[in-house]
Formats: C-alpha cells, structure tokens, sequence
C-alpha cells in the first residue's frame, strides 16, 4: 500500500486528544474537500507526476511501526480505507497488541481491526469551489456522502462521529444528516471548527459550543493547531 509518512505525535482531535500515538498516512483519497489540510496525500503523485512515498507490504508498515515504541496506531490518509492491504495491516497490528483508530470519511467499508473508528463524513460545505475542474467537483459529490456505509461503520465498531463546521448553516445539515442513522449516542459526535490557527478557531468556537451544549454534542478543538500550528506530521 502507498504511505507518505510514518511518524509519532500526540493526536489532536477526538475522545483520544493528547495520546501520544503512531500515525500512518497512506495516499489516496477519492474526495477533494475544499479545506483539505493534507491535499499532498491525495495522491501518489505530485503536480509534476512524479510518485511519491513508498509502497510497503502491511509487514514493512508493521515493522517501522514497531520501532517507534508506543502502544496506538492511527490510520490516516488520504483515505486510508481505500487500500485493499488496509486488512491485513489492521490484523498484523491487531496481533501486536496496538490499538487502532482509523481515520475515514465514511465512504469505504472494509472487514478491519478497530478500536476506534474515528468517521468525518463531508458535508456541502466540503464541496470544491466553483473554479474547480468539473471532473473533480463531479466525483467529491457523488461519494462524500454514504450512509449505508456509515451506518455499517456505526454498528460494527466503536465509533465517534466528527464534522467539519465552518459556518452556523451547517448546524441544521448535520441535524438532518444524523436522522438518517440508527442508534447514534449524540456525545459520540464531535463538532470542530474549519480553521487552520488559534484565533480563527477560537472565534468558531463561541457559537460551536452552545449548539453542542444544546444537542449534546461535544465539541473538538483541533489541539495540533495549539501545539504545533498548522504544520506537517503533527
């Protein structure tokens, strides 16, 4: 499977902020949200059409994984669900005793090991600008939002579920985006704001907040923005 980078951080966002883990980015992504802040693993290409990362066997991922010592493993991307081996790397893993949390947007279903399975489906606000390619706007439309895949998700895994919030209009979308769901515990749902520094999301939060507070939500800072600011392998 291609990764981009393997690295350690503490995570910054969700029911596991500040656990110092693993992270595994892969490339490839079948979304182009408009706020994407790891455009450079869409995929494994650059703008020049040169490849990028390394394509590794689940065994070699296992194996630098294993020498940086800590106990949890995210699974990022790009879209990490996208890979055929994301199964037999989640068994490998399983069997070396991590915990595992998968970082997807709901869009692939796949048979993994999963402690955690962290889903962030897109809402309109996702959607590329006008001035895109047709092309792209086309494809992100027609597989952001897939909630028989994400029902499956929510049944079958531990789960939290954490939207991307950029204006209040958005308030009403998740709202009815979660009436399609069975079961949903509503403090498994996290509202962060779209901001890539302190001040900007520090503002967001002022209204974010009150609304989470009056459904039961939780609202989630992106704390790497606090810690490291908007910088990679954080």
């Amino acid at each position: 499977m291609w990764v981009l980078e393997i690295y350690q951080s503490k995570q910054g966002e969700g029911l596991l902020t500040g656990h110092y883990s693993v992270f595994v980015r892969t490339l490839g992504c079948n979304l182009s949200c408009r706020f994407c802040d790891t455009s450079y693993a869409q995929s494994i290409v650059d703008d020049d059409d040169e490849e990028i990362g390394a394509d590794l066997s689940p065994e070699e991922i296992v194996g630098r994984v294993l020498l940086l010592d800590l106990p949890h493993v995210v699974l990022t991307g790009g879209e990490p669900m996208l890979s055929p081996e994301i199964v037999e790397l989640t068994k490998l893993l399983h069997e070396n005793d991590y915990q595992i949390t998968i970082e997807t947007a709901g869009t692939v279903d796949a048979p993994v090991y999963c402690d955690l399975m962290s889903i962030s489906p897109k809402l309109s606000n996702s959607t590329p600008l006008p001035n895109a390619p047709d092309e792209l706007i086309r494809r992100h439309e027609e597989n952001r939002s897939q909630p028989d895949v994400v029902q499956h998700l929510i049944n079958k895994y531990n789960y939290q579920i954490k939207f991307v919030v950029d204006t209040p209009d958005d308030f009403q979308e998740i709202n009815v985006y979660l009436k399609q769901f069975q079961n949903v515990i509503p403090n498994r749902v996290l509202l962060m704001p779209q901001a890539i520094d302190v001040p900007s999301m520090t503002e967001k939060a002022e209204w974010i907040m009150p609304f989470c507070e009056e459904q039961g939500y939780q609202y989630c800072p992106r704390m790497q923005i606090v810690w490291y600011g908007n910088t990679r392998r954080t």
